[in-house]
C-alpha cells in the first residue's frame, strides 16, 4: 500500500476540498437505523409469509439460526459492496461541486436500491455457476452453510482492508476469489477416491475475462471521450479545476448529476445482483418447499413447457446413439452430475442421462400440472433434475452435432428451465437494495478522496468526471444486459486516470501502484480467507 493513501486522513485538505461532514447527524443516523430495521423485520416477516403460503412447518431451531445468521452475512456483504464500491459514484459529482456531498450520497444510494430492485437477476446466476455443482444442489446441508459463511466472510474481510487504507478495489473481483478458494478447498477436503468438483475453470475464464477488460475499458474509452470532447467543446473552463467551490456551469452540472444517477443505478443492477444468488441459494437450502421451484410460474405456460420438454428429449435421444437409456432417474443424475464436474457433457453417456432427466421432468409438470402444485416431498428432486439439464445445456454451449433447429429447441427448453429455478423474489431484491443503498451512506469519504484527489496531480475537472462516469454507466449497464458482472470500482477509477492522462492532468503513480497492487493481490488473498474459513466451518459445523 503507498504511505501517501495510508496517511490520506492526516493530510492537509485542499483549498478546494468540498465539505466532507456537512448535514444534519442525527437526523441521518436515526433514518439510518429505522430503514435498517424495518428492512430487517420485512425479510424475516417475508420469509414466514412464503413458508406459510406453501404448507412448509416451521424450521428446526438449528436451521433457523443458520438461516438467519446466514441472511445476515449475505446482506453486510451488499452493505460493504456499497460503501466501497459506490463511493466512486458520487466522488465525481462531489469534487466538482455539482451536489453537496451528503445529498449525492443519499441520491446515489435511492438510484443503487432502485437499480437492484429493477433487476434481472441474470448476473446473480452467473455468480451461482462459479460454485462447485454438489455445493449448489446440497446448499441446505453442513459444506452449503459452510460454502457461504466462508465466501461472503471472506469477500467482506478483503473489502473492509483495502477500505481501510483508502484504495479502491472490486467487490465482485473478491467475490470471484473467495468462490475459488472455497472450490479448491472444497475438493482437497474430498475422500480420497470421490468424484468432487474443485473450480469451474471456464466460468471463472469468462468472468475474469469481463473483470480484466473493466480497468483497461475505463482508462481507454474515458481518454478517448474526453480528446473527442475536447475537439468538439472549446470552453477552457470544462477542462480547468473548479475554482473555489462554486458549481459547475448548469449544463455540465446537469450532465455530471445524470451520469452519477446512471452508474449508481447500473452499480445496483449489476453489482447488487451478486449477492442474490447466493442468498437463493441459502433459501433454497433451508424452505426448499418455499423456494427450490419458482411457485409464479403461470399454469398456462405449462403446455408449452412440456411440449419443449418432450422435443428436447428426442433430440437427446437421437444424439444418444446405441448407449441403451434404461437406466433410472438416479443413475441419470449421478451421470450428468459427473460430466459437469468434468466439463464435459458432449458423450452418448451424457446424451442418454439427459435423455431420462428431460423425460422424467415433462412427466413431473404433466402430473402435477403447475410449478406451485408439485408436493414438498418432490420439489427436491424436481429441481435437481432441472438444473442438471438446464446446466448441462449451458456447458454443451454450441456443441457441434446438433442441427440450427435443434440448437433452438435446445435453448428454448434451458430457458424454461430457468423460469423455473432461477427467480428472485421481489423482497429479497427490496432487502439487497435497501443493504446497498445504506451501505453507500457509511464510510464513503476514504474511496471519495482517493478518487478526487489521489489519482491525478491535479483537482479533477468537470470534463475529466464526466468522462469517466458516462463510459461507466455505459459500461456497466451494457454488461448487466449480457449477465456480465463487471467491477464499477475498476471502470471509473481508471476512467478517472484515462481522462486525466488525455487531459495532461498527470496520474500519481504511487495510487495507481497501489490499486494495481491491490488488483492483483485480491484474488490469492480472497481465495487463501475463504479456503481456510470454508475448513474451519466444515469442522464447526
Amino acid at each position: 500500500m503507498s504511505q501517501a493513501i495510508m496517511n490520506a486522513d492526516v493530510e492537509v485538505a485542499p483549498v478546494s476540498r468540498p465539505d466532507m461532514d456537512g448535514g444534519n447527524k442525527p437526523l441521518h443516523v436515526v433514518m439510518f437505523f429505522t430503514v435498517l430495521i424495518g428492512a430487517l423485520g420485512f425479510a424475516a416477516f417475508s420469509i414466514l409469509h412464503d413458508m406459510h403460503a406453501v404448507g412448509e412447518g416451521p424450521l428446526a431451531t438449528g436451521t433457523f439460526v443458520l438461516l438467519g445468521v446466514a441472511l445476515i452475512i449475505a446482506l453486510a456483504f451488499e452493505f460493504v459492496n456499497g460503501f466501497h464500491d459506490t463511493a466512486n459514484a458520487v466522488a465525481t459529482v462531489i469534487y466538482t461541486h455539482s451536489l453537496p456531498p451528503l445529498f449525492a450520497v443519499i441520491w446515489s444510494g435511492f438510484w443503487n436500491f432502485l437499480g437492484v430492485a429493477t433487476s434481472a437477476g441474470t448476473v446473480a446466476y452467473s455468480i451461482v455457476t462459479l460454485l462447485p455443482v454438489e455445493l449448489i444442489l446440497d446448499a441446505g446441508n453442513t459444506a452449503g452453510y459452510a460454502m457461504i459463511f466462508a465466501l461472503l466472510l471472506a469477500a467482506i474481510i478483503w473489502n473492509l482492508a483495502t477500505w481501510a487504507f483508502g484504495i479502491p478495489n472490486s467487490s465482485s473481483h473478491a467475490l470471484v476469489g473467495s468462490i475459488m478458494g472455497v472450490g479448491l478447498a472444497n475438493q482437497f477436503m474430498a475422500p480420497a477416491g470421490a468424484t468432487t468438483q474443485g473450480v469451474n475453470w471456464e466460468q471463472v475464464r469468462k468472468v475474469f475475462a469481463s473483470l480484466l477488460f473493466s480497468p483497461v475499458c475505463g482508462f481507454v474509452m474515458a481518454a478517448l471521450l474526453l480528446l473527442t470532447l475536447k475537439l468538439l467543446v472549446k470552453n477552457r473552463a470544462l477542462y480547468d479545476a473548479p475554482k473555489g467551490h462554486e458549481p459547475p456551469p448548469w449544463w455540465i452540472r446537469g450532465l455530471l448529476i445524470t451520469t452519477c444517477t446512471g452508474v449508481s443505478f447500473s452499480h445496483g443492477g449489476n453489482d447488487g445482483q451478486k449477492g442474490m444468488g447466493l442468498i437463493m441459494l441459502i433459501l433454497i437450502g433451508a424452505a426448499p418447499t418455499a423456494y427450490a421451484l419458482n411457485r409464479a410460474m403461470p399454469e398456462s405456460a405449462m403446455p408449452a413447457f412440456i411440449q419443449t420438454a418432450d422435443q428436447a428429449n428426442h433430440i437427446f435421444l437421437d444424439h444418444a446413439g446405441a448407449v441403451p437409456v434404461a437406466m433410472d432417474v438416479a443413475t441419470a443424475k449421478t451421470t450428468v452430475g459427473a460430466a459437469l464436474r468434468a466439463q464435459s457433457v458432449a458423450s452418448p453417456e451424457t446424451f442418454s442421462a439427459l435423455a431420462v432427466l428431460s423425460h422424467d421432468i415433462s412427466d413431473s409438470v404433466r402430473t402435477y400440472g403447475s410449478m406451485k402444485s408439485v408436493p414438498a416431498a418432490a420439489v427436491p428432486n424436481v429441481r435437481t433434475e432441472m438444473y442438471l439439464s438446464a446446466d448441462a445445456i449451458r456447458v454443451m454451449g454450441a456443441a457441434n452435432g446438433f442441427s440450427a433447429d435443434e440448437k433452438k429447441t435446445l435453448k428454448s427448453f434451458q430457458s424454461d428451465l430457468y423460469a423455473g429455478t432461477r427467480f428472485i423474489p421481489l423482497w429479497v431484491k427490496v432487502s439487497v437494495a435497501i443493504a446497498l443503498g445504506l451501505g453507500t451512506m457509511v464510510g464513503w469519504k476514504r474511496i471519495v478522496i482517493t478518487v478526487g484527489e489521489k489519482i491525478g496531480k491535479t483537482h479533477l475537472t468537470y470534463a475529466e468526471g464526466a468522462s469517466a462516469e458516462v463510459v461507466a454507466m455505459s459500461t456497466i449497464g451494457l454488461a448487466e444486459g449480457y449477465g456480465l458482472p463487471v467491477s464499477t470500482t475498476h471502470i471509473l477509477s481508471s476512467g478517472v486516470a484515462g481522462a486525466m492522462e488525455a487531459n495532461g492532468s498527470g496520474l500519481q503513480w504511487s495510487t495507481l501502484r497501489s490499486m494495481a497492487m491491490a488488483w492483483v493481490t485480491t484474488l490469492p488473498a480472497a481465495m487463501a480467507i475463504a479456503g481456510c474459513l470454508y475448513v474451519i466451518f466444515r469442522q464447526v459445523f
